[in-house]
C-alpha cells in the first residue's frame, strides 16, 4: 500500500451481543471430538404456561398475538390484538374443556390449521392443562390426494380431538380420517357438505366453558417431563415421526436462547412472521420466544411466493420487528423490494437487531441488497444470522459468535447442550445431547433407539466442518447431510454438500439453491432454483412468469456458461456437473422439499420432482436440458 491509499472502511453494525464465544473442545475416542460451551446454563422454568401466567399478570394488556381480520370476500384488513390477558383466560377456558373431554397424551388434540388465533388459543388451552396436541402440516389435508400421511399422523396419536379452523377446506380430510370416537371442533363452515351427518362442535363453544379450580390445578400438576406437543419430522425418505417435546425441551431452549442472543434480555421481541407452526422453527421457536419474553407475535399471511409476497411487503411497512425470520427466499424478495420501496426500507429497519435465515444457502448478492439498503437508510448494516437446529432439538442449537457471518456457518453450541463430532463416511457428524434434546418418538421404540448413539447423543446426520481449524471458538460450518452423499453407476461417491455449494457459488447471483442428481446414473446433474436475479438477465416484464424468463436464450445461455465452466474446472467425475435444468417452481415447505430446519430437503425434492429429474437425464423429453458448451 502506497502513501497515498487508505484501507477500505470496516462496515459497521447496528449493535447486537454474541452471547456464547468460547468453548471447551476435548478429545474422546476414535478420533471423536467434544464441545461444549464454557457458559453454563442458568436455571429455567417447569413449564411453559407459567410465562403465560407471569406476563398475563405483569403486562397484562400487551399484545401476545395479532392477525389481521378477514372479510368474506377474502381480503385482510385490521389486526385483531389478543392480550396477555385475554389469552390466558382463554386457555383456561379451553384448558377446562379439554379437561370436561378426559383428553391425555393417549388421546391427544390435533390441529388442522395454518397459523391463526384460534390455532394459538387452542394451543395455548392444551399447554395450560398438560394436555398434548399436535399441528399437523396443512399439505397433509389440502394437497394430498388419498390423505396417507395426515392418517398415519392420526392413526399414530389417537387423539381424541380434532380441531379445524375450516369446515370447508378440511372438511374431506377430516370425513376420509376422523376416528368415529374423535370429537371434531370446527371455527367456521360446520355446515359443510363433506361434514354432513358428522355431529360438529363449535370452537365457540369450546371458549365459552366455565374454568373451575380444577383447570389451575391442572396446570401445576404438569412439570419439566410433561408432554407438551407432537411435532412431525418432514418424512421425505418415510412416513413423518412424531417427535416428543415436553416442558424440559422446550423450557431449557429459550432458556438457551436468551443466553446465546442477549438481545432477548434487553427488549420484548416484536415479530411479523409466516413460518409454519407445525414445524419446529415456527412453532417452537419463534412462538416460544414471544411467550416466554413477553413478546408480541404478529402472523403474516403472506410467504415468500410470487402470489403472496406481497402481503408480506404490507405488513412490513407497518410493522416494525426487532428482530426477523425468514427463509432465503423471502429475504430475496424483501431485499428486491427495498431498492426502490421507501417506506418499507425506513419501516422495517427503524427498529430490526438482527436478521435470522434458515438453512444453508443465503445467496451472498441477496446479503450485499439488505447491507446496501440498512447502510442507505440507517448508515449500518443489520447482522445476518443463521444458526443449526432441528425438531429433536426444541429446535435451537448453535448459534454465530460474530458479525462475521458467511453462507453454512453455524457457529458454537448453545449453553448447557453437549456437541459430538464423530468421523463418519470420510466426512464428521455433528451429534449432541442436552436437556433440550427429545426423549425420543412418541409410539416407535425402535426409531427411538436407532436416533441415539451408546452415550446418549442424538445422531443428527448432518456433517460439518471447522471454519477454522485452528481456532474452535470460531465455530462450525455445515458440510451437507450424510445421507444425501451417494455413489454414481461408476461406483464413485459423489460428495453433495461441496459440490452443491460450488455450484451456488459459480451461479451466483442467479442461483438460490441447487438439489445434486445422479444416484445409480454415470453423470451427475443438478436441478437449480434461480433467484429472482434472473429477470435482470431479459428484457421482458416484471410481470412475466418465471417460466417464460428462464426459457429466453439469455438466461439459458448464461446458464450454460455456467455449467460449461463447471465441467471445465472438476477434477473428476466425483465433481463435474454435466447437465442441469432450472425450476420454474420455488422448493415447497408444504411438500416437504425444505426440512424442519429450513435448508433445502435433496431428497425429497428428487422424490417430489422424479419427472424432471428423469427428463433431466433424457434428451429425447420436451424439458430444457442444458449442458456443457462444445468448448468443454
Amino acid at each position: 500500500m502506497t502513501g497515498s491509499e487508505t484501507a477500505p472502511a470496516q462496515p459497521t453494525y447496528r449493535p447486537l451481543a454474541f452471547g456464547v464465544t468460547r468453548v471447551n473442545l476435548r478429545d474422546g475416542e476414535n478420533e471423536s471430538q467434544y464441545l461444549a460451551a464454557e457458559a453454563s446454563l442458568d436455571t429455567f422454568d417447569e413449564r411453559m404456561s407459567d410465562r403465560l401466567i407471569h406476563w398475563a399478570k405483569s403486562t397484562p394488556d400487551e399484545t401476545l398475538i395479532a392477525q389481521r381480520e378477514r372479510a368474506t370476500d377474502g381480503s385482510l384488513g385490521a389486526w385483531r390484538h389478543i392480550s396477555y390477558a385475554q389469552a390466558l383466560d382463554a386457555a383456561r377456558r379451553i384448558g377446562q374443556g379439554l379437561l370436561n373431554r378426559g383428553l391425555s397424551a393417549e388421546r391427544p388434540v390435533v390441529i388442522l390449521s395454518d397459523n391463526s388465533l384460534d390455532h394459538a388459543l387452542l394451543a395455548l388451552g392444551c399447554l395450560y392443562v398438560g394436555i398434548p396436541y399436535s399441528p399437523a402440516s396443512p399439505a397433509y389435508s389440502t394437497i394430498s390426494k388419498d390423505y396417507g400421511k395426515l392418517r398415519h399422523v392420526i392413526d399414530t396419536l389417537t387423539p381424541g380431538l380434532i380441531w379445524a379452523d375450516d369446515g370447508e377446506r378440511y372438511g374431506a380430510a377430516i370425513a376420509a380420517t376422523a376416528p368415529a370416537d374423535a370429537e371434531v371442533v370446527l371455527s367456521r363452515n360446520a355446515e359443510h357438505a363433506h361434514l354432513k351427518g358428522r355431529p360438529c362442535t363449535a370452537f365457540a363453544a369450546l371458549m365459552a366453558t366455565e374454568p373451575t379450580p380444577a383447570v389451575d390445578a391442572a396446570q401445576a400438576a404438569t412439570g419439566l417431563d410433561t408432554i407438551v406437543k407432537f411435532l412431525f419430522t418432514s418424512g421425505s425418505t418415510k412416513l413423518p415421526k412424531a417427535v416428543i417435546n415436553t416442558n424440559r425441551m422446550w423450557c431449557a431452549n429459550q432458556q438457551q436462547m436468551r443466553q446465546s442472543m442477549p438481545i432477548l434480555t434487553e427488549e420484548r421481541p416484536v415479530l411479523i412472521d409466516w413460518l409454519p407452526w407445525n414445524h419446529t422453527f415456527g412453532g417452537n421457536h419463534n412462538v416460544g420466544m414471544v411467550l416466554n419474553n413477553g413478546g408480541t407475535l404478529y402472523i403474516d399471511e403472506g410467504k415468500p411466493t410470487p402470489a403472496l409476497v406481497g402481503e408480506t411487503l404490507r405488513n412490513l411497512r407497518e410493522i416494525a420487528p426487532t428482530m426477523y425470520f425468514n427463509v432465503p427466499t423471502g429475504f430475496e424478495a424483501i431485499a428486491n423490494a427495498m431498492k426502490t420501496d421507501d417506506l418499507l426500507r425506513k419501516n422495517f429497519l427503524s427498529r430490526v437487531k438482527m436478521f435470522f435465515y434458515a438453512g444453508a444457502s443465503l445467496a451472498q448478492p441477496v446479503w450485499n441488497a439488505l447491507f446496501e439498503s440498512a447502510e442507505r437508510e440507517v448508515g449500518q448494516r443489520i447482522v445476518m444470522t443463521c444458526g443449526f437446529g432441528m425438531t429433536e432439538s426444541s429446535p435451537y442449537g448453535l448459534f454465530p459468535t460474530s458479525p462475521d457471518v458467511r453462507a453454512g456457518d453455524l457457529g458454537l453450541p448453545t449453553p448447557g447442550m453437549e456437541c459430538k463430532l464423530v468421523p463418519k463416511d470420510g466426512k464428521t457428524e455433528l451429534r449432541y445431547r442436552g436437556p433440550n434434546i427429545t426423549p425420543g418418538y412418541w409410539r416407535s421404540p425402535e426409531s427411538t433407539a436407532e436416533a441415539f448413539d451408546d452415550e446418549g447423543f442424538f445422531c443428527t446426520g448432518d456433517a460439518v466442518l471447522w471454519i477454522d481449524p485452528a481456532n474452535p471458538h470460531a465455530g462450525l460450518r455445515f458440510d451437507g447431510r450424510i445421507a444425501e452423499d451417494f455413489k454414481l453407476a461408476t461406483g464413485t461417491f459423489v460428495s453433495v454438500g461441496p459440490l452443491r455449494a460450488r455450484v451456488i457459488a459459480g451461479g451466483a447471483p442467479y442461483i438460490q439453491d441447487v438439489v445434486i442428481a445422479g444416484l445409480n446414473r454415470k453423470e451427475i446433474g443438478a436441478l437449480v432454483f434461480p433467484t429472482q436475479a434472473v429477470r435482470t438477465l431479459t428484457d421482458l416484464p416484471p410481470s412475466a412468469p418465471l417460466s417464460e424468463v428462464l426459457s429466453d436464450s439469455r438466461v439459458l445461455a448464461k446458464f450454460q456458461s455456467l455449467v460449461t465452466d463447471l465441467s471445465l474446472t472438476a477434477t473428476g467425475s466425483a465433481n463435474r456437473v454435466t447437465r442441469l435444468m432450472l425450476m420454474s417452481e420455488p422448493p415447497s415447505i408444504d411438500k416437504g422439499e425444505i426440512t424442519d430446519k429450513g435448508s433445502i430437503n435433496q431428497r425429497a425434492v428428487l422424490k417430489e420432482r422424479d419427472d424432471l429429474l428423469q427428463a433431466l437425464y433424457d434428451d429425447a423429453t420436451p424439458h430444457t436440458v442444458i449442458k456443457p458448451g462444445a468448448n468443454s
